[in-house]
């Protein structure tokens, strides 16, 4: 079984700055895909970035030029260094893990979610 346990949400002002974490234990197979996604209520969960165990990233066009997503693969941790953020970009903020299960199949794990808000 794999778990994510992520931190660094919180309260913080337009323009400011936060740094999220997220950080896997369990069964992982080397290769695979970290990212995060976001949900507010009432609307669908979306992707705000992925990065893949090579080190390639994708990010949703609302946070591209803000956003920068990395990980430490000997960590097993994946972080969402989020710049200049704007009232639109609170949310929960969801830590996922795709990888394959020990049958082989494509499985993604999800993260319990941390609250991020950004308020005057």
């Amino acid at each position: 079984q794999v778990q994510l346990v992520e931190s660094g949400g919180g309260l913080v002002q337009p323009g400011g700055s936060l740094r999220l974490s997220c950080a896997a234990s369990g069964r992982i197979f080397s290769i695979n895909v970290m990212g995060w996604y976001r949900q507010t209520i009432g609307k669908q969960r979306e992707l705000v970035a992925t990065i893949s165990s090579g080190g390639s990233t994708n990010y949703a066009d609302s946070v591209k030029g803000r956003f920068t997503i990395s990980r430490d693969n000997t960590k097993n941790t994946v972080y969402l260094q989020m710049n200049s953020l704007k009232p639109e970009d609170t949310a929960v903020y969801y830590c996922t893990l795709d990888t394959k299960s020990r049958y082989g199949s494509d499985v993604r794990y999800w993260g319990q979610g941390t609250q991020v808000t950004v308020s005057s």
